[in-house]
């Protein structure tokens, strides 16, 4: 992936970028049977043709055409029967999981019962608006960490309302500078992040799948049955999906990584495009890592 020509300054033009890959990915989705030429899709999407190669290429390091062929047919399938062989091997013999990209970039720490009780009284929580690669996102950080990071299409309102609900007696400062510069360590040059620590609340059940998430590595995929599998609780694939679904850490907390068990992307709690894209681009840099490996060795 070639994210070397984008840097961290240049996040605003990636998340106006992904507003035109948006637009390709869901047209493309819709007409995958045509095998559409690229001028269709770029008339779709209102640019000459060579422009939107340019920019596709750009964001995701790849044309329109290949990066769709990234969500379907062999390679998501391997990808998602890597994701379970991956993750039974290494939580079986006790390691926390097969990549070390979360045990060395990312803590992981649940709010205790007194915590959770005192609804952040006395805590100051900086939240903003910041530009990503997948779009204008709200995040949130407290003294304990990041609480909150949710992309944002229609306005923030849901967001910020769903942080208020969470920490109803923090005082909320807002600040998208700051935000902004924690958007850069957590994506500049995507998946490439600084230290960054995780606060979270919610249930003991909650928080076992969202550990349960964080030992799916990139570029590889699991099912709602997979996670229930693997927190000891087969029979609760839906409760599963709704515990993904009430993350409240986007991408850090993989819950994009979750496909139905037919291969379906499933539902996403910041949208199927997205969810496209974000997968899509983690099997095109797992990729790029492979062949780099193969050439080193």
């Amino acid at each position: 992936m070639d994210t070397a020509t984008y840097s961290h300054d240049d996040l605003p033009a990636r998340a106006e970028a992904y507003v035109t890959v948006a637009a390709a990915l869901d047209w493309l989705r819709t007409h995958a049977d045509e095998q559409p030429e690229l001028a269709k899709l770029a008339r779709h999407v209102g640019l000459s043709e060579s422009h939107l190669q340019r920019l596709f290429a750009r964001w995701a390091g790849l044309s329109p055409k290949r990066f769709l062929q990234h969500l379907t047919g062999e390679k998501a399938r391997a990808a998602l029967l890597a994701g379970e062989d991956v993750m039974g091997a290494s939580l079986s013999v006790g390691l926390s999981g097969p990549g070390r990209l979360h045990d060395l970039m990312l803590s992981f720490q649940a709010a205790t019962p007194g915590e959770i009780k005192l609804g952040g009284a006395g805590w100051v929580l900086t939240w903003g608006l910041a530009a990503t690669p997948f779009g204008l996102a709200l995040l949130a950080q407290g003294p304990r960490g990041v609480v909150k990071l949710a992309f944002v299409d229609d306005g923030h309102a849901q967001a910020w309302a769903e942080l208020k609900r969470d920490w109803p007696a923090a005082r909320l400062q807002r600040d998208d500078q700051m935000m902004q510069l924690l958007a850069e360590r957590v994506f500049g040059g995507f998946q490439r992040l600084e230290p960054v620590h995780l606060f979270v609340k919610g249930t003991q059940f909650q928080l076992k799948v969202w550990q349960a998430l964080l030992q799916v590595p990139e570029g590889r995929l699991t099912t709602y049955g997979e996670l229930a599998r693997r927190i000891d609780q087969p029979g609760a694939a839906r409760a599963v999906g709704s515990a993904v679904g009430a993350n409240p850490i986007a991408l850090l907390i993989p819950c994009h990584r979750v496909i139905r068990g037919d291969g379906g992307l499933g539902g996403y709690h910041w949208g199927e495009t997205r969810k496209r894209a974000l997968i899509g681009l983690e099997l095109q840099h797992r990729q790029d890592l492979a062949s780099v490996e193969v050439v080193r060795g």
